[in-house]
């Protein structure tokens, strides 16, 4: 006879220490999530916007999706951006992650996820750093926007072995810059440089990073661009079409990207076709398209849900074995028909 499962809780300490014990396990797991999404053994629905109209820079997103492999799971992200928790410094965004037996179709845990979501994001950029610059592992960085994101993105950067000669910051909060030069300095030793032009910034880096919660394009000098930089534009919303047109443009996902007025969005609206496209980051990775030292490379990703569900799982199956997730006994108690 048929049981329902186990469900447990995982507390953001617990989802963070696990992360930390198991980098080279997540980045491959990332990676991996690509690989099954490219090879159509995933799902991954549009995402859902909850908005508020008196104020449209908050938001609750929820993504669901189902990964295949070995995976076997599905769930959804829960996940909220009220950028004004910053000045009371409390963190822009917050989530839970549910995740669900593929068999059953019955939840088996709920765990915090704004660790899990920035993660993903990070080590899905970091991947993109790798295979889309012609020269990886060197060069110069410029950073704008110095939330949590970047700094988990540049954490990742350097967990992958990266050796910058320097860091550009550049945030229309020097607080904030500060706080993230800082935090650079301490851990890494690293020369950081807090500009006050944003273009001068850019242009002396071969590695641009966007994490900015703009709602759109700023940026629009394509000449900004011009000496070819690998551009991570994980905010999607910063560089204008002008900038896209003049780049080799490479998203997570076509279909996605182009959707709620990202850049990429904005450009196919413009246009009327998606001819500034080269291809996704497996298209890269595998090889089937090669990358443009000619031209800026964008990475555009939009943000998969199949990420978020590689990455908790690999957090359940960790939490689970070290016990340091919480069963919740009888939490099915009605699972029985009769």
């Amino acid at each position: 006879m048929a049981t329902a499962p186990d469900f447990h809780v995982i507390s953001g300490e617990t989802v963070f220490n696990v992360i930390e014990a198991n980098k080279q396990k997540i980045f491959e797991a990332v990676e991996a999530a690509y690989r099954l999404h490219a090879a159509e053994d995933s799902v991954n629905p549009d995402s859902y916007f909850l908005r508020y109209p008196e104020k449209p820079r908050n938001r609750i997103i929820a993504l669901p999706a189902h990964l295949g492999g070995a995976v076997q799971k599905s769930g959804i992200k829960w996940i909220s951006s009220f950028p004004g928790n910053t000045a009371a410094n409390l963190a822009r965004a917050s989530a839970v992650q549910i995740l669900n037996d593929a068999e059953t179709g019955y939840p088996v845990a709920c765990m915090e996820a704004s660790v899990i979501s920035a993660t993903r994001t990070a080590a899905s950029a970091a991947l993109a750093a790798e295979y889309m610059s012609p020269t990886p592992f060197e060069g110069t960085l410029c950073v704008v926007g110095t939330g949590i994101i970047a700094r988990t993105t540049l954490e990742w950067l350097m967990f992958r072995g990266w050796k910058f000669s320097e860091i550009q910051l550049f945030d229309l909060s020097a607080d904030e810059a500060g706080h993230l030069s800082r935090w650079l300095e301490e851990k890494y030793g690293v020369t950081v440089r807090i500009s006050d032009s944003l273009e001068n910034a850019i242009q002396a880096s071969s590695l641009v990073l966007f994490t900015t919660t703009a709602l759109e394009p700023y940026l629009n000098d394509a000449s900004v661009f011009s000496h070819n930089p690998t551009v991570l534009h994980v905010s999607l919303r910063d560089v204008g079409v002008d900038v896209i047109l003049s780049a080799q443009n490479i998203l997570d996902d076509v279909e996605h990207c182009l959707k709620a007025n990202t850049s990429p969005h904005l450009t196919e609206m413009k246009t009327g076709n998606r001819d500034f496209i080269s291809g996704v980051l497996v298209d890269i990775m595998e090889k089937k398209v090669s990358v443009d030292a000619g031209r800026p490379r964008v990475f555009s990703p939009f943000g998969l849900g199949v990420l978020d569900i590689a990455v908790s799982n690999l957090v359940l199956e960790q939490a689970i074995a070290s016990k340091a997730a919480v069963p919740v006994p009888n939490f099915f108690f009605n699972a029985s028909r009769w």
